[in-house]
């Protein structure tokens, strides 16, 4: 059963379903310097900057705070100054589900900007009895048309910024009372652990490594000890493989790799992950054995979605056990989750099974992922909003020939 939940309703945590109003300049997602910079520009003197600047940080990813007037700390003509001037609303949630095993999607309405219209975005919370995993997406949409993946058959409409990544986060925080003082939801499951949300990965649309600097932001400010204060070895980054970018991701980001694989040669795996083509896997390979920091206590974990008579023989068993040898891993098997008009299919249990046999032997730790949220439409690769491109010329209000989703 799915259940579709208004998203006023009387057990959840207060939210603003405002969209943040587009001509003020959002402080989401900028650094303390950038903070304190803002903060010069409307007239804070210059002594005051970095005490002001931290209170504001504390207050919206300590507190997660989103009206000035709360801010007790600061002085009341200040905070009216801010209002004027800044926007620490959230974006709008303009649907949320619940799915009969407790895990959530929301859809997220991201404001105009830049001359691009409003765009949407889906985010996905896992709830487990020991943790709480949130899936959050770094683009809407996909540059990659990976065939087995649901985003990918969705155009890029734009990447998200630091803010609007980190939003994600803010907004299940909301959602789970994951706040200091929250009130945890009481229409699905929650983890029966201190914090709701204890892992956040980047795997919802989007290839995270081609939104790099964004990322890179928004992730330092999410395992920020002041910031949203996450664990660097509770936030995993999934890529398909942009190869120049993971060396940079390990020495600059610092959190948990995971590669999304999902074939042992190079000729299928152009097929099932374009991109291939322009790195194939020995080069990625190559990457993963450089990545900083990777050690048997920083595993990196290798995506290997099963499809039927595609990539789930024993020799491909075999074969996935001899490229990884060296390499410190896990191999997550997923069950493929099958979306309306795909042209693939899930592995039989059985093959599953042989195959993460062969696996485990060899001294991988394979686990299966279980499918979870299935009837939402928010398991592994079933992710897409139904925002498009929009050309210019509409924007603009003109006249023009073509097509808005090209």
């Amino acid at each position: 059963m799915t259940t579709a939940l208004d998203i006023a309703h009387a057990n959840a945590p207060r939210i603003d379903a405002a969209p943040q109003a587009e001509h003020l300049p959002g402080l989401v997602g900028l650094t303390r310097a950038e903070i304190a910079e803002k903060l010069a520009g409307i007239g804070v003197p210059e002594r005051q900057l970095r005490m002001r600047s931290g209170q504001l940080w504390r207050w919206i990813y300590g507190r997660g705070i989103t009206d000035f007037t709360e801010m007790t700390d600061v002085a009341k003509e200040l905070r009216a100054t801010l209002a004027e001037h800044f926007d620490i609303a959230r974006p709008q949630i303009i649907a949320e589900q619940v799915s009969v095993d407790g895990t959530r999607k929301w859809l997220i309405r991201l404001p105009a900007r830049d001359g691009q219209a409003p765009a949407d975005v889906e985010t996905v919370y896992i709830p487990e009895h020991d943790r709480g995993t949130l899936c959050i997406s770094s683009q809407v949409g996909c540059t990659l048309t990976c065939t087995f993946c649901h985003t990918g058959t969705q155009k890029l409409v734009r990447n998200l910024t630091a803010g609007e990544i980190l939003a994600q986060i803010m907004i299940a925080r909301d959602r789970l009372g994951d706040w200091p003082g929250g009130i945890r939801p009481t229409d699905a499951p929650v983890p029966d652990a201190e914090r709701a949300i204890s892992n956040v990965v980047l795997m919802g649309m989007g290839e995270p490594l081609y939104n790099f600097d964004h990322v890179k932001q928004a992730m330092l400010i999410a395992s920020d000890g002041e910031g949203l204060s996450l664990s660097k070895r509770r936030i995993t980054l999934s890529t398909s493989g942009v190869v120049p970018m993971i060396e940079r991701a390990g020495a600059e980001i610092g959190v948990m790799l995971a590669i999304s694989l999902h074939a042992v040669r190079d000729e299928l795996r152009n097929e099932l992950v374009p991109l291939n083509r322009k790195y194939p896997l020995k080069d990625l390979l190559d990457a993963c054995r450089n990545y900083p920091g990777v050690s048997n206590a920083r595993r990196i974990t290798f995506e290997y979605v099963m499809l039927k008579g595609v990539n789930d023989t024993v020799s491909d068993a075999k074969e996935l056990v001899r490229l990884l040898k060296g390499i410190p891993a896990k191999i997550n098997l997923i069950p493929f989750n099958p979306w309306p008009g795909t042209a693939y299919a899930c592995s039989d249990w059985d093959t599953i099974e042989a195959f993460a046999d062969i696996v485990n032997r060899a001294g991988y730790a394979s686990p299966v992922r279980t499918p979870r949220g299935r009837d939402i439409m928010a398991a592994c690769g079933q992710l897409k909003s139904a925002s498009e491109r929009i050309p210019a010329w509409k924007l603009r209000g003109e006249t023009g020939h073509g097509h808005a989703g090209a």
